[in-house]
């Protein structure tokens, strides 16, 4: 292991000033899961390794996903059995590497009249699901008749219903689980930059060589000079082909996904359900902790990379397809809480609606050096990472990868003190909720705590002692402590949007904390007013976005 480097938004400086003295082997060009997996799976052989990121980590398609670690279930349709086989073992490993964050979640598929899968092929498929992503016997699919399925989940439309399919899968957080990743990479030796946007290339002999970045937060230029590079930008990817030259045969297909969120007590769900809608899609309704959300919409996006939001047609949609499956739920747009609004890089394809193109990675490299990786899933991000990191050590000259052996990821703990099992992770929040009640709170933020930041839990327990605001906001302010000094948090949005997940399923919470937490984070980033008004504005605008739904998207702004 290399020397660790300090993952905290106090020893930034420190980390740029490094990245500026030092040639690296690899630099790479996106903070989100895979880009961050990357980074891991580097470091972890023995590569000098960097990584930039625009924004915070997770802020683009890593923190908008259906927060599922789930196998390709949809790929048996398409026969895809190497992808079926792939995400459905990842499931596994990622839940070992990190249990407290990747949970198990039962899944109830119904079986409606018409439906995308029918009752024979929704047991041979779910079968054969099983089979090839190694599902424990006791965790194997169960076929449940209609009785059944409406104990289950009596919310569910009986007319044309036949029964369920009853399978595993699991639930995750996707911006916890790429700082876990950023942070084990750091761990390793890699540096991690979050606000350090790429303006430009630098090139020797006609091959890459370094970049030009501009540091967001305080303007200043500098370059990073390394021997590979590659460019896991999400949907950004096609933009920095082009700073590198022509983007020639294949190229990005951008489609949106929306989730809308509701009361737990509004919509009491209480099994992730995967169903049909109308129009023939298959739709996601997860109950979590205090709320259930449903989603994803799919439609074509050409609008602004940089803030994308939810239509009044991708909300009436959502809505529709509530209404449809649970008719006894009664929901408006009124009920709705919250929503986040991301976009899938897919690879494009001539005549192929977004639900049709493939969620298969691929990677491109240009005749100048540059490497770069789109489309895949949340679930393939250790996979994708292992295909990169070999290909860069394929290039290298013999005697500089002599050292670098395969990947090790499978084996490397998401966690700076890890959680064995499910069974801890249950252990670990019965513990907690003790000393929860002590302090005030109610009994789910032990939960939270831990599936958010496992044993790290500790520390921002112990910070509370320091703060003696009402319980729920001495919690807010030990996180936003513990988020700055061990989590890179650089801006507001960080620690309510990607560290907490506060504005997607605690956004009332905001209200409560947002003055004080603001206070906090100005005196430890040491920001003047100017800056904290400047935050205070980004926070209006996420808030609003959030909880608004506009008549067309966001145009596009170069």
């Amino acid at each position: 292991m290399n020397k660790t480097i300090a993952f905290s938004a106090l020893s930034r400086n420190e980390n740029i000033k490094q990245v500026k003295s030092e040639i690296f082997d690899l630099v790479v060009i996106g903070g989100g899961a895979t880009g961050t997996g990357i980074a891991l799976d580097a470091a972890a052989r023995g590569l000098k390794t960097a990584l930039v990121e625009k924004g915070d980590f997770a802020s683009g398609a890593s923190s908008k996903s259906t927060k599922l670690i789930h196998g390709g279930l949809r790929y048996l349709k398409q026969l895809d059995m190497a992808l079926v086989r792939e995400t459905g073992t990842e499931r596994a490993i990622v839940h070992r590497l990190a249990p407290h964050l990747v949970l198990p979640e039962k899944m109830l598929m119904p079986i409606i009249k018409g439906g995308t899968y029918g009752k024979w092929a929704s047991s041979f498929g779910l079968m054969i699901y099983d089979i090839l992503a190694g599902v424990k016997a006791a965790d194997r699919r169960k076929m449940l008749s209609k009785e059944k399925t409406m104990q289950l989940e009596p919310l569910l439309n009986e007319n044309g219903l036949k029964g369920s399919g009853y399978y595993a899968e699991y639930r995750t957080d996707d911006a916890r689980l790429t700082i876990e990743l950023m942070k084990t990479a750091t761990q390793y030796g890699a540096i991690g930059l979050n606000y350090c946007k790429v303006e430009d290339f630098i090139y020797e002999n006609d091959i890459v060589k370094g970049v030009l970045c501009t540091d967001k937060l305080d303007g200043q230029t500098f370059e990073i000079k390394f021997k590979k590079v590659v460019s896991a930008g999400g949907p950004w990817v096609d933009k920095l082909r082009k700073k590198d030259g022509l983007v020639k045969w294949k190229k990005l297909h951008l489609t949106k996904g929306v989730h809308i969120v509701f009361p737990h007590e509004k919509f009491p769900l209480k099994h992730t359900t995967y169903f049909d809608s109308p129009d023939g899609r298959m739709i996601f309704a997860v109950p979590r902790g205090r709320i259930t959300y449903v989603g994803t919409t799919d439609t074509n996006y050409k609008g602004n990379l940089n803030r994308v939001v939810a239509s009044q047609a991708d909300s009436a949609y959502l809505l529709s397809v509530v209404k449809y499956a649970f008719p006894s739920v009664n929901v408006g747009v009124e009920d709705i809480i919250s929503n986040w609004a991301g976009l899938r890089p897919l690879i494009h394809k001539e005549g192929k609606s977004p639900s049709e193109l493939s969620r298969k990675d691929e990677i491109f490299i240009s005749k100048k050096g540059l490497i770069s990786i789109a489309g895949g899933k949340l679930t393939g991000y250790r996979k994708m990472a292992e295909r990169i990191v070999d290909l860069v050590i394929k290039q290298m000259d013999d005697v500089t990868k002599v050292p670098f052996g395969k990947c090790k990821t499978e084996k490397i703990p998401l966690m700076l003190e890890p959680l064995a099992n499910t069974k801890a992770v249950q252990r670990y929040i019965y513990e907690l909720e003790k000393i929860i009640l002590e302090k005030g709170l109610v009994k789910y933020y032990a939960r939270y705590l831990v599936t958010n930041y496992g044993r790290q839990s500790n520390l921002i327990i112990e910070k509370m002692n320091d703060f003696s605001d009402q319980p729920e906001v001495a919690l807010g302010r030990a996180e936003a402590w513990f988020s700055v000094h061990h989590e890179m948090v650089n801006r507001a949005e960080d620690f309510f949007v990607r560290r907490t997940g506060r504005l997607y399923f605690e956004i009332k919470s905001i209200k409560l904390m947002r003055e004080v937490v603001m206070n906090d984070l100005q005196m430890y980033l040491k920001w003047d007013d100017t800056r904290l008004k400047a935050e205070n504005k980004i926070m209006d605008e996420l808030l609003y976005d959030a909880t608004h739904y506009y008549e067309k998207e966001l145009e596009a702004v170069s």
